[in-house]
C-alpha cells in the first residue's frame, strides 16, 4: 500500500521498518530528483528498494510504496516533491545532496524549498565546462544560436572567456529578440548565476536541472540512475544534446497560431513537452502553449495544464496526463481534433 499524503516524519517512521521499498517517480524532473534523493538514503540504510519512472499519462502504480510526483500524494502543500524528498531523507538520519535537491526545487518552480545553501557564480548555468557546448544545448532559455555550437563559438570568440560577458550575450539574445515574449526577461533569470556543484556530476545545480528535465522523458532511467548517483554523466550528456538540438530545431520550424489565451504550434517532429516550455517562457504572448505532432503533444501553462491533457486525450480516445503547468498526450487522430478538445478543456 502507498504511504503518501502524511509528514516526513510519519513516513520516515514507515520506511525505517521496512522491508522493502517500491519508489515510483514520475516522468518529471523535479520527481525523478526527489526519487534520488530518498534513493540514495535508502541504499545508506541498507534498505532494499525499486525504482520505476512512471510516463505521465500513466496511472499511479498500485504496489508504489512511495509514488512521487501525483497530486494529492507525495508533497500534497505544493512544494516541490525535491523540498519534501530532502525534509524525509533528514528525517532518515541522512544529509540530501545540495545539489539534487536544489535541481529538483528549481524544476519544481522553489529553489528556496530545498533548504540548502551553494554558492553561486557569475554566467550561465550550465552542465559542461565548455562554453559553446553548454550554450547551443542549455534548454533553460532559447536564443537565436541555440542549437547552434559554431554560432555560440563566433560569438564567444569576442567575448575573452568572461562569465559576465557570457551571461549578458545569452540574456539579451534571449530577451532582445523581437520574437521574444514578456515572460523572457523573468525567465532567464534562472539560468543565470547559477549554483556551483563542484562536488556534482555537472558544473552547476542548474546544469544538472537542465539534464534531468531532458532526460525525464526521453531517457528516464539515465535520469533516474543519475540522481542516484551513479556514473551515467557522458551517457547524459549525450542525451541531453540531443534533446535540446531537436527542441530548438523545432521551434524554428513551427507553424504557429494564436487563440484567445492559447498559443499554438504545430511541428513534424520533437520533444513537444520541452518545446512547449520554451514557447511559453520565451515565445509566447498567451500564458498557455500547446504544442502538436503527429500523435502527441505537449503543453505548458501555469495551472491546470496536466488534468486538460488528461481530459482531452480521453475525449479523443488517447491518453494524456501531467503537472499543474506541463503535460503530455498521444493520440491517434487527426492533431486538429486533439487541439480542439484540449481547447474544450482548457475553457
Amino acid at each position: 500500500m502507498a504511504v503518501t499524503g502524511r509528514s516526513e516524519r510519519d513516513l520516515a517512521a514507515t520506511l525505517t521498518d521496512a522491508g522493502f521499498v517500491r519508489v515510483a517517480p514520475r516522468a518529471d524532473g523535479d520527481s525523478i530528483a526527489a526519487a534520488g534523493l530518498l534513493l540514495r538514503a535508502l541504499a545508506a540504510r541498507s534498505t532494499p528498494f525499486q525504482a520505476r519512472v512512471v510516463p505521465l499519462t500513466d496511472d499511479l502504480p498500485a504496489d508504489a510504496t512511495v509514488p512521487i510526483g501525483f497530486p494529492e500524494e507525495f508533497a500534497p502543500d505544493d512544494r516541490p516533491a525535491s523540498a519534501a524528498a530532502a525534509d524525509l531523507v533528514r528525517e532518515l538520519d541522512c544529509e540530501p545532496d545540495p545539489g539534487l535537491a536544489l535541481a529538483g526545487c528549481l524544476l519544481g518552480g522553489d529553489p528556496e524549498a530545498a533548504g540548502v545553501d551553494l554558492d553561486r557564480r557569475s554566467g550561465v548555468g550550465i552542465p559542461t565546462a565548455d562554453l559553446a557546448d553548454g550554450l547551443a544545448h542549455s534548454t533553460l532559455f532559447h536564443a537565436d544560436f541555440s542549437g547552434d555550437e559554431t554560432a555560440v563559438g563566433a560569438h564567444l570568440a569576442e567575448l575573452a572567456d568572461d562569465d559576465r560577458a557570457v551571461a549578458s550575450l545569452a540574456a539579451l539574445d534571449a530577451v532582445g529578440s523581437e520574437a521574444a515574449s514578456d515572460r523572457a526577461a523573468t525567465a532567464i533569470e534562472r539560468a543565470l548565476r547559477p549554483h556551483a556543484t563542484p562536488e556534482g556530476p555537472f558544473e552547476t545545480a542548474e546544469g544538472l536541472a537542465d539534464v534531468l528535465d531532458c532526460l525525464a522523458r526521453d531517457a528516464p532511467g539515465v535520469a533516474l540512475a543519475l540522481a542516484m548517483g551513479h556514473d551515467t554523466r557522458l551517457e547524459a550528456l549525450d542525451a541531453w544534446r540531443t534533446h535540446a538540438t531537436a527542441a530548438h530545431d523545432a521551434i524554428r520550424g513551427a507553424d504557429t497560431g494564436r487563440y484567445d489565451g492559447l498559443f499554438v504550434a504545430r511541428i513534424n517532429e520533437g520533444p513537444v513537452a520541452t518545446v512547449a516550455r520554451l514557447l511559453r517562457d520565451f515565445r509566447s504572448p498567451e500564458p498557455v502553449v500547446l504544442v502538436v505532432a503527429d500523435d502527441e503533444a505537449g503543453a505548458a501553462g501555469f495551472d491546470g495544464v496536466g488534468e486538460a491533457m488528461a481530459e482531452a486525450g480521453v475525449a479523443v480516445d488517447g491518453m494524456g496526463g501531467g503537472t499543474p503547468s506541463r503535460g503530455v498526450a498521444r493520440f491517434d487522430c487527426p492533431p486538429e481534433a486533439f487541439l480542439e478538445a484540449f481547447r474544450g478543456a482548457m475553457a
